[in-house]
């Protein structure tokens, strides 16, 4: 893969991070965020450096050519281009619904690829999400933690940043489903993958005001809770360790 690619996985890996910041308590007592470390995450020294490295890429690369494309490229433009990328996620979505039994799930998928596509030209405009049609975001690291894989130990990767054992390991079956993989030719798929990095970081630049502490810290138990999140599609945990819905009692 190019290192385009590679930056733009960071960069996605950064978004998934960031999104539920505010989500994430900052109460934890000393003592029990030790004994959490130890356990989810035991190569912290290894990972802090890769961090670290990830971290200048982005402050000397990424940051610097992100504010310059906020400053040339209209505010419309922008949302525009994300709607774009948006709508080529939609068929990793479809496929990994499909594979953890969803059916409605991902005939909302397949729909708002086709209507995006077609009436939203290409994905240009979110025509779907106006017809309450909105985004449910899946990965293949999802689907096997909904099957039941365990995450394993937490890992930071080179220009790929925050993941897991599981979720590394699903990286090659995602890229399957990534139609901008396949693009051809190639010198236009550089391009185009390119402004796929600009744009996800774009929407990032707000939200670094919102860390709190030690940044690799905050950024591994923010991405960790999301991933636990999402794989049970946001509803609850009882302090026996059951998930529920809040609409149980009523079934």
């Amino acid at each position: 893969m190019q290192i385009s690619g590679y930056l733009f996985k960071s960069v996605r890996a950064c978004c998934l991070v960031c999104m539920p910041l505010l989500m994430v308590g900052c109460s934890i007592m000393a003592d029990s965020e030790t004994a959490v470390a130890n356990d989810i995450d035991p190569w912290e020294s290894a990972n802090r450096k890769v961090y670290a490295f990830n971290k200048v890429v982005d402050d000397a690369l990424l940051l610097p050519a992100t504010r310059a494309y906020d400053v040339i490229v209209p505010d419309v433009v922008e949302k525009s281009v994300s709607n774009v990328f948006n709508n080529l996620s939609e068929v990793k979505h479809f496929a990994n619904h499909l594979l953890q039994g969803k059916p409605l799930q991902a005939a909302n998928d397949a729909g708002r690829f086709v209507i995006n596509t077609s009436v939203g030209l290409v994905g240009i405009f979110d025509v779907a999400a106006d017809l309450g049609m909105y985004a449910q975001a899946e990965d293949f690291g999802q689907t096997l933690g909904y099957w039941g894989f365990e995450s394993g130990p937490y890992v930071v990767l080179p220009l790929m940043g925050p993941s897991s054992v599981r979720d590394a390991a699903s990286l090659p079956i995602d890229n399957r489903f990534d139609l901008l993989a396949e693009y051809k030719p190639e010198d236009h798929k550089l391009g185009l993958q390119v402004l796929q990095v600009l744009d996800t970081r774009n929407q990032l630049q707000d939200l670094q005001q919102f860390v709190i502490g030690d940044e690799y810290t905050f950024v591994r138990d923010a991405y960790l809770a999301r991933q636990a999140m999402q794989i049970r599609d946001g509803r609850p945990v009882t302090d026996n360790g059951k998930v529920t819905d809040e609409f149980d009692e009523f079934d």
